[in-house]
Formats: structure tokens, sequence, C-alpha cells
């Protein structure tokens, strides 16, 4: 299986934006800590993919410790007997500094029902006492193989409803939030050859859930997105981000050229802002 590094970083440089009035820009400014929320839980959430599909190769080369020392972290049991097969990556009880730059300690538990690739075959994740930066993740991420489309590229269905309980350190107080999406997923270059570094995918569906203030949320794409694997940012694709009764925010990735850059443009009440992604 290849890594799947499906990430969507959110935009939450929003108070840039120029309002209509005084009152308004102070509303819409509220939706900050939701941004950060949903960024870092959608982020957790995407790396476990990378992260399981890593061990099923034997290694842990992107997640092991960053540091020789550390090399015990994480360890990788397989069960191909069981049914369905099962595997467990432990990174331990305290955390550990991974290659990619975050903490994590605890075990990410995968279940599958046959290959990656195969039709119909299902990848279940859930966790045990799993943190990321001292935020706990919970819940569980599903992915169907839904075979291929009319135009023979392999499509996934990818489930999460989940939750992140967290530290005070990250909010100033901590709390917990809730994260739920639902999404396909388009293998459209990459998927005949072994490495996962000019893999392509377009990704489109949408996401709700809950601040740890108690703030609902929606997104949902408004045109697919086109993630490169090996490349950090989305470079086409629109997303819509509405924070309670606040007003949608449309994120553009490809309004340049379509390109590899870190810009990103918002529009929120007919005003836009050019802004760089994290």
């Amino acid at each position: 299986m290849k890594a799947l590094h499906i990430t969507i970083t959110l935009l939450f440089a929003i108070l840039f934006l120029v309002l209509a009035s005084c009152r308004k820009e102070r509303e819409e400014s509220l939706d900050t800590d939701i941004l950060i929320e949903y960024s870092l839980a959608d982020q957790a959430y995407t790396d476990v993919s990378g992260i399981a599909d890593e061990a099923y190769s034997g290694n842990l080369e992107t997640f092991r410790a960053a540091s020789p020392t550390l090399s015990a972290c994480a360890s990788i049991a397989i069960d191909t007997n069981a049914s369905p097969r099962t595997m467990s990556i432990d990174f331990g009880s305290t955390n550990c500094l991974c290659a990619d730059g975050n903490y994590r300690r605890g075990i990410i538990l995968v279940t599958w029902t046959g290959p990656y690739r195969d039709s119909g075959s299902v990848h279940t994740i859930g966790f045990l006492n799993y943190s990321v930066n001292d935020n706990g993740i919970a819940g569980t991420k599903t992915v169907t193989n839904n075979g291929t489309t009319a135009a023979g590229n392999p499509s996934f269905s990818v489930q999460v409803n989940g939750s992140v309980t967290w530290s005070p350190q990250s909010f100033g107080g901590g709390g917990t939030s809730t994260h739920n999406s639902t999404r396909t997923r388009v293998w459209i270059s990459g998927y005949t050859t072994p490495t996962w570094l000019d893999d392509v995918y377009l990704i489109s569906g949408n996401a709700s859930g809950v601040s740890r203030n108690g703030t609902p949320y929606t997104m949902n794409t408004q045109s697919p997105l086109r993630k490169e694997i090996g490349f950090r940012h989305f470079t086409q694709g629109v997303l819509q981000f509405t924070p309670g009764t606040l007003s949608t925010r449309n994120i553009d990735y490809g309004y340049v050229n379509g390109g590899r850059d870190n810009l990103a443009r918002v529009t929120v009440n007919g005003q836009s802002a050019v802004i760089q992604l994290r």
C-alpha cells in the first residue's frame, strides 16, 4: 500500500479580511479557534492513513522517532491469521518525537478485510489512548475501496467519526470537539507505480462538527480538491466553511495558476484576501 497523506490545510487568517462593518468584523473573527481545531483534527485523522500504510509495508520512515536514540518508537504487530486481519502501531506510553515533528503516544489499531487495491476491501482505524502533541484522538476512520470510476481510476469512500480532547496548552483551557466527515477520494495519477510520490488524488465531500466552545460548523467542497502527494498544500479546488450562523468562507486553492504554491484566496461576503497557507 502507498502512504496516503491527504491533508486538508485550513486557513485561520480570516482576521485580516476587510468586512462591511466593525461589528461584523468582530463577529467574523470569533471563529478562528474553530478553524484551528478543524485543521489540526483533520491533519491527525489524515496522518493515520499514512501511518497505517507505512506500517503495513514494514517501515515507518515518515513517522518513526526523529532521533536514533528513540528508534524503538514505534513498534508494529501484524496478525494475518485473524479475520479480519489486524495490526497495532504502538508509539509507547510517553511522548515520542516523530520524524514529521509531531509528538505521539498510544496505539493505532487497524483491521482490514483485503488488500487496499481490491474492490470492496474495508480498512478500519481506531485508537487506544492515542494522542498527537498531547491532544487525545478518538473515534474511527473507515476507508472502503469502491472499485474504479468510468475512467478507470480507483475510488475510495472515507468516513471519519471522531473527537479530539484538547490539551490545556492547545487552546488555553482544553475541552473536546467533534469531527465528522464523509468524502470520496479518486486516485487519478500514480496508481500504476510502486512509489507514492507521483500519486495525485481528487477529493470531494463534506464535514461537520462542534467546536470545544459548542459552536457547530459545516464544510463542503464546492469543486474537488487536487492533492499531489509529496506537496503539503492543495493545488486546485474550493472549500466552503461555515461556522455557526456566521457567513460562509470560500477558500480557493488554485486561483493563481493551479500550481504548487502556499497561497489561497479567502472570500467572505464579497470581500477577498490572499493569504499564506501554513
